[in-house]
């Protein structure tokens, strides 16, 4: 059982990040924020498939104004993506934004940095300080271990809002390096009490990217470290929040939609297993049950794993067993295996 670290809740709009709610799944659009209604189809997209807070990049004023009407046309907490002017981070929240990513230290002088925290703290706008290794300042001792730096860039930021009386905050410190990250963050969860925002930043297309991710989060995540997760990947936002839901039923720390056991084949398999559980796979991707489902190839490892799921099928030649909470149930012919599997699947009632 993992054992969470204790962080302060805060309130993103509607969902509670830290202190005993459950981790959050978050993505970033890949429109142009100026397009409202590309950004609106692809927030909507995600929402659909569990996305709990989305984050919009806003690279000038016309994006700032845009995200009002965003705004209107979504169900899930908004975050503005700032950097350095902080003019757009006050257009952000008057555009009614649920919190802001920006490091105050790199948004202009002491007053340009009060004049944005008053205004989140009269809207109760939550702000995330997002370190990143590729963009630390330069004035940091050279000599320090690269996570230490991210750590002492993210402790500047945090003690600018502090000294405002500021403490809706989020952290993040993101790198490349998994081995960096995952120090990284170890060394800042002991020191503040503020949730953690995790992830492994810029770690490539979906394959190794995912790898990529899954090997960062995954540890901190055991360690109790991380109140809201993004799974960033050079790919269709939608995979970054499939992966996140998976990485997050792999621990048992959340269950959303099924989880698919299925064997890896080998000479004893004398059906295209591979085949079916892609067929599986798609027509489970549209349901949102936490069910356990199992498809198997042969006769040695294929009934005792497909009995332990909630609904399970052991496939042999042209014939396949299916099983129901461990209870063998009927014997299905080879043409009908995806769809009874899937009927019974559809029909099974969580206890």
């Amino acid at each position: 059982m993992v054992q969470r670290r204790v962080s302060k809740a805060v309130r993103i709009g509607d969902v509670t990040v830290g202190g005993d709610a459950p981790i959050a799944v978050q993505s970033m659009t890949k429109t142009d924020t100026r397009d409202v209604k590309a950004t609106v189809k692809q927030i909507k997209e995600l929402e659909e498939h569990g996305c709990e807070i989305i984050r919009c990049a806003v690279p000038d004023m016309e994006a700032a104004t845009a995200l009002a009407e965003i705004k209107k046309k979504i169900s899930i907490p908004l975050v503005a993506d700032i950097h350095f002017d902080y003019r757009l981070a006050l257009e952000a929240i008057n555009s009614g934004v649920d919190g802001l990513r920006l490091n105050p230290g790199n948004i202009g002088e002491a007053d340009k940095v009060t004049a944005v925290v008053n205004a989140a703290k009269e809207r109760e706008v939550p702000i995330r300080i997002g370190v990143n290794a590729g963009s630390l300042p330069q004035d940091i001792t050279p000599e320090l271990p690269l996570s230490q730096k991210m750590v002492v860039a993210a402790m500047r930021h945090i003690k600018l809002l502090e000294n405002l009386d500021f403490d809706l905050v989020k952290v993040s410190l993101k790198a490349f390096n998994v081995p960096t990250t995952i120090e990284a963050y170890k060394q800042i969860a002991e020191i503040i009490p503020y949730p953690l925002h995790i992830g492994i930043t810029e770690s490539g297309p979906s394959g190794s990217g995912i790898i990529r991710s899954a090997c960062g989060i995954s540890p901190l995540l055991y360690m109790g470290i991380g109140d809201t997760i993004r799974v960033s990947l050079s790919a269709d936002p939608v995979e970054e929040v499939i992966t996140a839901y998976e990485i997050l039923k792999s621990l048992d720390l959340r269950h959303r939609g099924a989880v698919l056991v299925s064997c890896p084949t080998c000479g004893r398999t004398e059906v295209d297993l591979i085949e079916i559980v892609k067929q599986v796979e798609e027509r489970l991707a549209k349901l949102n049950k936490p069910i356990t489902v199992a498809v198997m190839g042969c006769v040695v490892n294929g009934p005792g794993e497909a009995k332990d799921a909630d609904i399970g099928i052991a496939c042999g030649k042209g014939k396949a067993v299916l099983f129901r909470r461990g209870e063998k149930i009927c014997t299905v012919d080879e043409k009908d295996f995806v769809d009874v599997l899937m009927k019974e699947v559809e029909e099974f009632e969580i206890e």
